[in-house]
């Protein structure tokens, strides 16, 4: 161990960069930091006042540590992230300069939002747009070059106060399920809790690959994906890269990332290899479902900096290679008390000090359990509709993520326990397990309630929620605001239902095992514990009722269906325009991926492929004249010149046939039906010709292929 690795104090060193509530309780006036947290548990209005207390510790203790600039960062519709630097810098008359940072400036931001996608709630010449300050995620240090910007994570809102980005919704989704929650939890007699709170902890799958290489595929430049790509004679068949040995230079890597993420306060936890090679994951302790948000768009981004440092680049494309796994982003989400209660943990009940403490917690557990099983099988279609994308289409589906289809996995016992909801003892069912392995210098292992299902999109994994269906380039802040609202709905219909049954003058435990019946009767069709990616789940799902879409441009059509909307809109998470809004939005960013994936296609068969594999043809039959002269047999130098020649004019029929397609769906002038064109035709028009090149790939001389090809992407760093 070096000197500097022997000096560092990970205690030290985590959250230097962080502007978290400690660093305001050490720097804020009493008063103010108990304002802000008042202000952060929805109990008071932010005032300008407080802003400018806030806004001058967090400048001081910005340029204590270098750095010069700030910015307003948020999340616009693009997925990724936005930025505009201002300087502390305010100009004096004396010619010289003070460092400023007023609390307006904290507040509220102007960015130009004329060119953010926004899906049409605003024409293209109107300018202006709104950032404000999300108190409830603290403000961060980001290295930029040699110097550090102070990060202020914000909302982005248009001048009407349309939501342009994720945040807002995500916002509102979690006042929505504090609501419902709060009012099932004060029907069974907690009256102590004060805030319901959704917590999440993506799990971020990504590739490696050798910088040089990278540099070398514009089409990981440009799509971050491969369009062509033959596989190498090894892949992942052995297994033999899950939770192997992680390689020195991938380690240095992870090394610097944690370091990054732990500066900034971001709890990276996980770290090992995945399935296919050069795959890696990384995992962070659950937070509060927007700080999830906010730090899985900085996990992403750091990934690709580090990445750059260590002469790789990352890739973040649900399926860059074809033939082996893709990358997913596993979210765990559960939900929990200010008082820190996980209202989805079984151990509350096993743990209870008396029968009738038991009793309750049981049932408060069930109830909420049973929320998240009906949310999933009520909005499917949304559920669904956060995680379309073009590149999720080539992930869902495989031996490798989740079908697209919506169930939910509990294991035997949890299900069992529903079904003896007509019991009074359901409570019983709840006990600490332990495991024998037989061998006595191993220890007895505690038994989580349930197994886990890695063939479920949504599976119950103990005391929390897994939802395995979203892609790994994709912000996490869209699939939580869909399920949190899912989950509020299902939640506001429970708590009526036992409304109703205490009517009648019955107690509220026998109301709420009443209400858990019904709803357990109603949805119990979206549990599934068997394997998903069997082609009898998928005959049993359309025997059950269940919906079923299979690509992008169908989910995606659920934002605006009317009953979609109605939900949405009644829990004030989104305006009805802003709902079809993000439809636009999504529709044609499925377009223009699929669309840049088949120009490129073009280009590199065009202007690389057909000018290498003729020359192979020209080699070939060059070598056949030769050994033919020398009266030696030539039949296998003939077959190859033919084959090679045959192929690469198939490839140049492909390629005409292709670009027709592309050319007509372009210019379709319906966002729906465009996209639907690119689905039905560019994209079958693509693969065509992607399969096409990855036979000439096979037969091509290797010094003429012009690609780096698989085995040198996936088995070199």
């Amino acid at each position: 161990m070096n000197d500097a690795s022997s000096t560092f104090s990970l205690p030290d060193h985590f959250g230097s960069r962080c502007f978290s509530n400690d660093v305001m309780r050490e720097r804020l006036p009493r008063s103010a930091f108990e304002a802000i947290l008042e202000i952060q548990a929805g109990k008071r209005e932010l005032t300008l006042d407080i802003a400018e207390i806030v806004a001058a510790a967090m400048k001081e203790w910005a340029s204590d540590l270098g750095a010069t600039h700030y910015t307003h960062w948020f999340h616009p519709l693009s997925g990724l992230t936005a930025e505009k630097h201002e300087s502390f810098v305010s100009p004096q008359p004396n010619g010289g300069m003070l460092m400023e940072f007023s609390g307006k400036e904290l507040v509220k931001g102007e960015p130009d939002a004329s060119s953010f996608a926004s899906g049409g709630l605003r024409a293209t010449f109107e300018a202006r747009g709104y950032t404000a300050w999300d108190v409830t995620s603290p403000a961060f240090l980001k290295r930029n070059a040699d110097r550090y910007v102070l990060c202020i994570p914000t909302a982005f809102v248009s001048y009407a106060g349309h939501a342009l980005d994720k945040k807002v919704p995500l916002l509102r989704s979690m006042e929505a399920i504090n609501r419902a929650g709060l009012r099932l939890l004060r029907l069974l007699g907690d009256t102590e809790s004060e805030r319901i709170i959704t917590y999440a902890g993506p799990e971020q799958e990504y590739f490696l690959v050798n910088a040089e290489l990278y540099r070398k595929r514009p089409d990981l430049l440009l799509c971050g994906r491969t369009v062509l790509g033959t596989m190498a004679a090894k892949g992942q068949e052995l297994e033999d890269h899950y939770y192997g040995a992680i390689e020195e230079k991938a380690a240095a890597f992870m090394n610097e990332l944690n370091s990054e993420l732990w500066a900034m306060g971001i709890s990276a936890k996980t770290q090992h290899n995945e399935v296919a090679p050069n795959q890696f994951e990384i995992a962070c302790i659950y937070s509060q479902a927007n700080i999830a948000a906010d730090a899985n768009q900085l996990v992403m981004e750091t990934i690709r900096k580090v990445a750059e440092h260590h002469g790789m680049a990352a890739l973040l494309h649900e399926k860059p290679f074809a033939g082996i796994n893709g990358s997913g982003k596993h979210i765990n989400w559960s939900i929990g008390t200010d008082k820190g209660t996980n209202l989805l943990d079984p151990g509350e009940v096993a743990n209870a000090p008396n029968e009738k403490d038991a009793a309750y917690k049981f049932m408060r557990f069930v109830l909420f359990s049973l929320a998240v099983i009906e949310a999933v099988d009520r909005r499917a279609g949304l559920l669904r509709a956060a995680t379309a994308t073009a590149g999720n289409d080539r992930r869902l589906g495989g031996h490798e993520a989740p079908p697209a289809i919506l169930s939910v996995y509990l294991g035997d016992p949890l299900h069992d326990l529903f079904d003896s909801l007509e019991t009074q003892n359901g409570a019983q069912k709840i006990a600490n397990a332990f495991l024998e392995l037989g061998i006595r210098s191993l220890p007895k292992l505690p038994k989580d309630f349930s197994d886990r299902n890695r063939t479920s999109p949504f599976a119950f994994t103990g005391n929390k929620f897994e939802f395995r269906m979203v892609g790994s380039s994709q912000s996490v802040a869209t699939p939580l605001t869909m399920l949190n609202a899912a989950v509020a709905e299902a939640i506001e219909h429970i708590a009526l239902d036992i409304e109703q049954e205490l009517s009648k003058g019955i107690s509220i435990l026998d109301a709420a095992r009443l209400a858990a019946r019904k709803s357990w009767q109603e949805h119990r069709r979206v549990v599934f514990n068997g394997n998903g990616y069997s082609a009898e789940w998928t005959r049993e799902a359309e025997k059950r009722g269940l919906p079923m879409f299979r690509s992008a441009v169908d989910a995606i059509q659920e934002l605006t269906k009317a009953d979609n909307v109605r939900m949405l809109t009644s829990l004030g998470i989104f305006l009805a325009e802003e709902t079809e809004a993000r439809q636009v939005v999504y529709l044609e960013r499925y377009s223009k991926q699929i669309k840049i994936e088949a120009g490129m296609t073009i280009d590199l068969v065009r202007r690389s492929v057909i000018p290498a594999t003729s020359e192979a043809a020209s080699r070939y039959s060059a070598a056949c004249t030769n050994i033919a002269s020398l009266g030696a047999p030539s039949v296998i130098q003939e077959t190859l010149a033919k084959r090679i020649a045959q192929l690469t004019g198939k490839a140049a029929e492909a390629l005409d046939r292709l670009e027709k397609t592309l050319n007509d769906a372009s210019h379709i002038e319906d966002e729906l039906e465009r996209a639907k064109a690119f689905r039905d035709s560019v994209v079958p028009r693509t693969d065509e010709v992607r399969e096409i090149c990855d036979e000439l790939e096979r037969l091509t001389p290797k010094d003429l292929w012009p690609l780096p090809t698989y085995g040198e992407l996936l088995f070199t760093l």
